[in-house]
């Protein structure tokens, strides 16, 4: 397990009181949970430092050498392709005084060097050389072996490259589980899987990273009336939603909810191409993932993978939530689509992203707006106490004979919110990987 980031005595007195922020039974959750600084400190410790975090698409790193730079929580890592083949991520700290080895975003390299003393790293993080290397004799001979870049586990799923610091934390398969069935929708509906269009979007939020990310979990009540004006714009009303014909979804406080209705998100788009190539293809996806999974496809949805990977069946849209503080969150986007479409439809889903889920989108800042505010009112002493209520559909959950994980009734619902929250109260609270149970 990752060495405590916090003295044990506060650290296991602030895990113990975790439980009392969060009664996911009764929908009621701590406001101090968004602002608190030490549950932040806890935060990076015991949910990025050992939770399963999306680092890159194998699209996006075709070619040995080829890499990007991101971040695991406010670590920050190199994610590259090294001459084996394999994905390797590791920290882009040297190990000799920590600076960072890589100042870019993404490229082609052989080697990454730390322009202070010049100690050089492989593509798979290993020390390869130093300046001035006679300098280190005797006693002070370098075990090279014992200064590469500390590396992190890596995992796949479909395309998907997760990131792990934990060397306790289960499998990616495990953690996943039977979310794997939810994500097949649109990572596995054409037998060529997708692929990431170039180009990645940054920007920044002044709003803690968990009220996006529980936004895009389960929150379809917020639709109608956040962006009311931009649904009436687009389509002169408002879609229906339909409560028989809808759902939320979730497993180990991963979540879908999501309508039956094909094509809802993936209308906004306002691309005639793209709905023409979902409908030519509407009978493979079914033959592929089934009747039900395949009316998913493009539908009214949102989806989040604990803790911070975010996606929009139909708009074709993944994004991640970079914490930067308590109260900052840095917000990492990309387009993708089937590898298999055609190529003409790339530039229709990132024209289509930039109109929707965009910093300048027209849904996007309708969010970000409500999300920044969230943020910013719990600076009040008073308020800071006060409890949120996530109590919306607390008897609505059902059996269901072809949806997997814990399903409920309706996508306007709060169920996928709840089972984050309880997934995070689980992680925060829990010494180890042994003590997180299963949800």
């Amino acid at each position: 397990m990752t060495e405590s980031l916090l003295k044990p005595d506060s650290n296991a007195k602030l895990a113990a009181g975790i439980e009392e922020l969060v009664d996911a039974e009764a929908g009621n959750i701590d406001r101090r949970i968004f602002w608190d600084e030490s549950i932040y400190n806890l935060e990076l410790e015991r949910i990025f430092a050992r939770c399963w975090i999306f680092v890159a698409h194998d699209t996006q790193l075709p070619n040995v050498g080829d890499f990007l730079t991101t971040t695991i929580g406010e670590d920050a890592v190199i994610v590259s392709r090294g001459e084996d083949g394999k994905i390797h991520t590791f920290l882009n700290s040297c190990t000799h005084r920590g600076n960072r080895v890589c100042f870019a975003e993404a490229g082609n390299s052989r080697r990454f060097t730390c322009n202070f003393h010049g100690w050089s790293y492989g593509l798979d993080g290993s020390l390869k050389n130093v300046s001035r290397p006679q300098s280190y004799s005797g006693k002070s001979n370098l075990d090279k072996s014992k200064l590469g870049l500390h590396k992190a586990r890596v995992e796949s799923y479909k395309g998907m490259h997760f990131a792990c610091f934990d060397p306790e934390a289960p499998s990616l398969e495990e953690y996943l589980g039977e979310f794997r069935w939810y994500l097949d929708v649109i990572l596995d509906n054409d037998e060529g899987g997708i692929e990431f269009i170039d180009g990645n979007i940054k920007s920044r939020l002044k709003c803690n990273w968990k009220f996006p990310a529980e936004n895009f979990v389960g929150d379809s009540y917020h639709a109608p009336w956040t962006h009311s004006s931009a649904l009436i714009a687009m389509f002169g009303k408002q879609p229906t939603m339909r409560p028989d014909r809808s759902y939320h979804a979730n497993a180990n406080g991963h979540g879908w909810e999501f309508g039956l209705d094909f094509i809802g998100n993936a209308a906004t788009l306002n691309s005639p191409p793209i709905i023409d190539y979902l409908r030519e293809q509407e009978a493979k996806f079914a033959e592929r993932l089934g009747k039900v999974r395949s009316r998913m496809v493009g539908a009214l949805s949102s989806a989040n993978v604990f803790p911070n990977l975010s996606f929009l069946a139909g708009h074709n849209t993944f994004r991640t939530w970079n914490p930067k503080g308590p109260r900052s969150t840095e917000l990492h986007t990309w387009v993708f689509l089937n590898a298999n479409a055609p190529e003409e439809l790339k530039e229709e889903y990132r024209r289509g992203v930039m109109l929707t889920f965009s910093p300048a989108g027209v849904f996007e800042m309708d969010d970000g707006e409500n999300f920044e505010n969230c943020t910013a009112v719990n600076v009040g002493v008073v308020t800071r106490q006060q409890q949120l209520h996530f109590g919306m559909g607390l008897d609505s959950k059902i059996e269901h004979e072809e949806l997997r994980g814990n399903v409920y009734q309706s996508q306007i619902n709060e169920a996928n919110q709840r089972a984050f929250y309880q997934r995070w109260a689980d992680l925060m609270g829990a010494e180890t990987w042994a003590d997180v149970p299963v949800r």
